[in-house]
């Protein structure tokens, strides 16, 4: 019977002292004269099997020449291993060739740069590191999906191609079927010979048409691909990456804040109880004490502070910054990585000038700030943001007239306002940068399967 190495690893008591197939492919071989030793993977799980076969076996000569990245099934009983670190093994009865590999495959059971790696993306989940990445960012998707749906929240697809853009910043890759050599002759681009009639790009957020269904299902979230195109190389930024937006009905910025902290909690939880061999991995590999760190955001209280009084702690220190603090300004990544230091923990900071924040978040009373927050965690800085947002008809067309933004287009959103408006939240989180906070792995090029990133679009 064929078995997957994940049941076997599950309920091996069962299995042992009993004769089991499994299919999948060779990671490493090691032959001797009289035996050959053959490290098998087959996916289902992050543990391998070895795979012992003697000269007894039919074409022992031939098996032995099978070579690393083949794919083989194999028959034979599951038997108490001798060996440390391994509970069992398999003594093979037979041994099939189901695909052959050539001896130049470039995935040999040697240590390999992450940049060699990225350029056999096709090949690189093979590997351990990229194994444990990719099926934690599995188990993480999951994880987001089982915290919104078991609290009763709708599951929203925002449109990937939108007519507005909702941070206000226009770094969007447009979208038409325009020829583009008559574009370039011409002084001006009419749009309404374009498909859609209108200039049209890719998403940079699918927020403004989640509130839409906030306030007919009162608590929804998005989770799909966003894109942005700003030129930046950074180990944090890539042009096509997955945002997790919830938009809530009845809901202030404590309650938002309450829920940013209950599902970051719940994701990581998840990721530890599910994937362990990948988390010890991880720690041993990539991030020493990644373990401890995780296991102490579970257990911390989220403090709460305001920017104006986060930015009275970085100029009392006594620290020469290169981005000396000001108020109403952003903070830096030394600052926030300080901030987290200071209070030992992760950190929500609030109420920040309106100035530097996007149009639809609520205005304060003190005219200065907005109810908008950011989640600052140890290790990796800000990790999510969010606001409630603006329910004053009003006065969100008059800030909009500040920034010079045209309502046009936006009447839709603007009547939200209008047609049984209430307060409302949401917070927006990049599934990347979560994964580069889980797994410790620091570019977001190795935690998105292929990465889009300028002069970058290969596959």
């Amino acid at each position: 019977m064929v078995r997957d190495l994940r049941d076997i690893y599950l309920k091996e008591d069962e299995y042992l002292n009993c004769e089991v197939t499994v299919q999948g492919w060779i990671r490493n071989h090691r032959k001797q004269k009289e035996f050959g030793f053959i490290d098998f993977s087959d996916g289902t799980t992050f543990n391998h099997l070895q795979i012992v076969y003697d000269n007894k076996i039919d074409n022992f000569d031939v098996i032995s020449k099978f070579h690393i990245g083949s794919a083989i099934s194999a028959t034979g009983v599951l038997v108490s291993s001798p060996k440390e670190g391994q509970k069992f093994e398999m003594q093979a009865s037979k041994i099939v060739l189901e695909g052959d590999c050539p001896e130049d495959y470039p995935i040999q059971p040697k240590r390999h740069t992450r940049e060699f790696l990225r350029d056999l993306a096709y090949l690189r989940p093979r590997t351990n590191l990229f194994n444990a990445v990719f099926r934690v960012r599995s188990v993480a998707a999951y994880a987001i999906h089982e915290y919104f749906q078991n609290k009763g929240f709708v599951y929203f697809h925002a449109p990937l191609i939108t007519a507005s853009d909702c941070e206000g910043a226009g770094e969007m890759f447009q979208v038409t079927t325009l020829d583009l050599d008559k574009v370039r002759e011409c002084k001006e681009v009419d749009y309404n010979k374009d498909f859609f009639g209108k200039q049209t790009a890719l998403t940079v957020s699918g927020q403004l048409q989640a509130e839409t269904f906030a306030l007919a299902y009162k608590n929804t979230y998005t989770f799909g691909p966003t894109f942005r195109a700003e030129n930046s190389n950074t180990k944090t930024h890539a042009s096509e990456f997955w945002m997790i937006e919830p938009e809530m009905a009845f809901c202030d910025l404590d309650k938002d804040m309450d829920i940013m902290e209950e599902m970051l909690k719940y994701i990581v939880s998840y990721v530890m109880k599910k994937c362990p061999e990948e988390i010890d991995f991880f720690d041993s590999f990539v991030e020493k004490g990644l373990k401890d760190k995780l296991t102490k955001l579970v257990s911390s209280h989220f403090i709460r502070v305001d920017h104006e009084e986060v930015i009275s702690i970085l100029k009392k220190a006594d620290i020469k910054w290169e981005f000396p603090p000001e108020y109403g300004e952003d903070i830096a990544k030394e600052h926030e990585k300080y901030i987290t230091e200071y209070f030992n923990g992760p950190v929500f900071i609030k109420n920040w000038p309106k100035d530097i924040k996007a149009f639809y978040m609520k205005q304060n009373p003190d005219g200065k700030t907005v109810a908008a927050v950011d989640l600052e965690v140890p290790g990796a800085g800000e990790l999510m943001g969010g606001s409630q947002r603006e329910e004053d008809y009003d006065k969100l067309i008059r800030r909009m007239k500040e920034m010079n933004m045209a309502t046009e287009g936006l009447d839709w959103y603007l009547n939200l306002r209008k047609y049984g408006g209430c307060v409302h939240s949401g917070f927006g989180m990049g599934f990347e940068r979560l994964l580069i906070y889980i797994t410790g792995v620091e570019n977001i090029r190795d935690v998105i399967p292929y990465p889009r990133t300028p002069k970058s679009c290969d596959y």
